[in-house]
This record gives structure tokens, C-alpha cells and sequence, in this order.
């Protein structure tokens, strides 16, 4: 698909032709400051007109509104059916859906966005993955919530902060360590911070989705934190915008 937005990014991955992704970036919105330029998010401090507008312009490159979520770094997937009320805000980290035309959204700032679609074509899913979220589980969550085998699916793993920027303390590690002891080559030490680790989230969850079944696993590669002028980071800046990332079957 060509995106309405140029500097939006298209997942690159084998999904079937029924299947439609983006990723925005910060570029093309009215929010300025921090937030500039493409903020989508309501809770983040930015005027209210803006985020609106952004929204409104998302919306004329989409099929339908998605259904937007309150993200709590939980494990909670919302099934989207036809008796989903579209007007509510949704408490979930992931969506998914088998409904044709629904796009399933989550926002992100450094949190990773992942997107997944059955080779078939029949269901799709976005899942919030912050480093809260995988340990909790988020991941395995959307792939039980998707009505196909787990080998029958595919994973893009979008725009997150990299390895090299994304700091933790040893209790951070100890959590992933003791629910799978073969993650310690995502935790790399630093020499300025004795008892802090520089971890992998995009490591992290292909860990987690080969561990929950799912082998298609693409993307990975774009750092939100070293990428100013592109993606927005809450790491980085603190008070900031957030991106989409958005799948749906045509």
C-alpha cells in the first residue's frame, strides 16, 4: 500500500494482500512544541484542537476510525466484533479483530508496537509492548486471542526504543531472567553505570512470540530514542507526542 503520509512507514513483511498496515511517524500533523507534529495521543498534554485534527486526517487514510485503547502496560486484548461500542476508550494493550475494515490501533512513544496478521488473511492484531507488557505477557495474550494456530501467523515488530538506548536496573533483568533464563544475551552491561543493563526489546519479544509459537517475526530495526526529527520518544524528551501503529483486513 502507498501510505497518505510519505514519511509513514509500511511494514515490510509477507502479509497476504487483504491485510493493510502503517506506522505514523511525527511528521504531516498541526501540534506544535513537543508534541510537533503528528500527535495522536489525548493524555499527553497537547491541545485538544490538534490532536483532533491529527486524528481527523489519520482517519481520511483509514477504512473506519480504529478503536482507541487506554494502554496500561497490562496483558488485557479487546476483541473487536461488531458489538464493540466504537465511541467507548477501551481499558486493553492489544486489539484484535476478524472484522473486515476495522483497523486495530495502539499508540507508542518507545513502548513496541506489534502487528500481526494469519497467512489466510481472516484476523489481524496490534498488542502495546513496553517492557511491563512482555513480562506480563501481552504477547502470548493477542496470539491466544487470534482464531488460528500460532504457526499460521506473522509478527512486525515497529519503531521502539533500541538496544542501545533503552536503560534498566538489574531488577528489570532479574523479572525476564527468571521467566526465561535464555534471554540474558538481550541485557548487555555498561561500563559508566555498574548494576545497569542496555536492553533489547525487539530481542525480548521474538523471544517471546518463537516461545508462544509464532516463527514469521519481521521489522525490529528502527530506534525511536536516536531518531528525533522522526519518531517521538518518551525516554528522550519526557513530556512528547505518540505514534500509531495500525493494521486491518481490506
Amino acid at each position: 500500500m502507498t501510505p497518505a503520509n510519505p514519511d509513514w512507514l509500511v511494514p515490510d513483511w509477507p502479509a497476504p494482500p487483504g491485510v493493510r498496515a502503517l506506522i505514523t511517524t511525527r511528521a504531516g500533523g498541526v501540534s506544535a512544541g513537543g508534541h510537533a507534529s503528528f500527535n495522536l495521543g489525548r493524555h499527553v498534554g497537547d491541545v485538544s484542537t490538534a490532536v483532533e485534527e491529527n486524528r481527523r486526517r489519520l482517519c481520511a487514510a483509514l477504512p473506519t476510525p480504529p478503536v482507541w485503547l487506554n494502554q496500561v502496560h497490562g496483558t488485557a486484548v479487546l476483541a473487536v466484533d461488531a458489538a464493540t461500542d466504537r465511541s467507548a476508550i477501551h481499558t486493553a494493550d492489544a486489539a484484535a479483530t476478524t472484522l473486515r475494515g476495522q483497523p486495530c490501533a495502539v499508540m507508542v512513544a518507545d513502548c513496541l508496537p506489534v502487528l500481526l496478521c494469519d497467512r489466510a488473511g481472516t484476523c489481524v492484531a496490534a498488542a502495546h509492548a513496553g517492557w511491563r507488557g512482555l513480562a506480563a505477557g501481552i504477547l502470548e495474550q493477542t496470539v491466544a486471542a487470534m482464531p488460528t494456530n500460532p504457526a499460521d501467523l506473522m509478527a512486525y515488530l515497529g519503531p521502539a526504543i533500541g538496544p542501545q538506548a533503552f536503560e534498566v536496573g538489574a531488577e528489570v533483568r532479574a523479572v525476564f531472567l527468571a521467566q526465561d533464563a535464555g534471554c540474558h544475551s538481550a541485557f548487555a552491561t555498561t561500563e559508566e553505570r555498574p548494576g545497569k543493563y542496555l536492553a533489547d526489546l525487539f530481542s525480548l519479544a521474538r523471544r517471546r512470540l518463537l516461545a508462544a509459537g509464532v516463527g514469521a517475526i519481521f521489522g525490529g530495526s528502527d530506534c525511536t530514542y536516536s531518531s528525533p526529527q522522526r519518531f517521538y520518544s518518551y525516554r528522550r524528551d519526557g513530556q512528547t507526542g505518540r505514534m500509531a501503529a495500525l493494521v486491518w483486513l481490506a
